[in-house]
């Protein structure tokens, strides 16, 4: 049974300034700003019949080839049980083949199929349109002058790690 009173730690987090107060305004932002483009790309994606982050995946192949299964849980700094999943779905829609490593035959090899290739500009095209949506409303310069700003903040994040993730695409955007 309750007493209607607030507990004392009910006490400290009703009356707490809201989270952006607390101290961290900027990381309460990306914060939202990450949630809600990756639901952006969700949306843009469902038009493709992917599902976020197998987009990556495949951008990764199209860049690099055949692949072992082990760079692409790497590359994308996934737990290898969710990699081996999108690679399943991606398997059974014809968009990548799996086989031995000639190489290492415990190895696997992922690569695209050719029936990817119309899959690589509907990508294409939902990444430029999600692009312009997430910067609608930027000028030129203010588009140059966030991507410098990411950048900055991306290194800064990077020096926090000790395996900072792969930023060419960062570098070339």
């Amino acid at each position: 049974m309750t007493t209607g009173r607030a507990t004392p730690a009910e006490d400290a987090c009703t009356n707490a300034p809201p989270l952006a107060a607390l101290g961290g305004p900027v990381s309460h932002a990306v914060s939202r700003v990450a949630r809600l483009h990756r639901i952006a790309a969700g949306k843009a994606l469902r038009g493709v019949d992917l599902y976020p982050g197998q987009e990556l995946l495949m951008m990764h192949l199209w860049d690099r080839g055949a692949v072992r299964q082990t760079e692409l849980i790497r590359a994308l700094e996934l737990d290898p049980s969710t990699v081996t999943k999108m690679l399943q779905r991606l398997e059974q829609t014809g968009h990548v083949r799996r086989r031995p490593d000639p190489a290492d035959r415990r190895a696997v090899l992922v690569e695209a199929t050719d029936e990817s290739c119309a899959l690589h500009t509907a990508v294409e095209a939902a990444w430029g349109s999600l692009e312009e949506h997430t910067l609608a409303g930027l000028d030129p310069a203010e588009r140059t002058e966030l991507v410098r700003l990411l950048a900055k903040v991306e290194e800064n994040l990077c020096r926090e790690t000790e395996d900072c993730p792969d930023r060419r695409g960062a570098a070339s955007a």
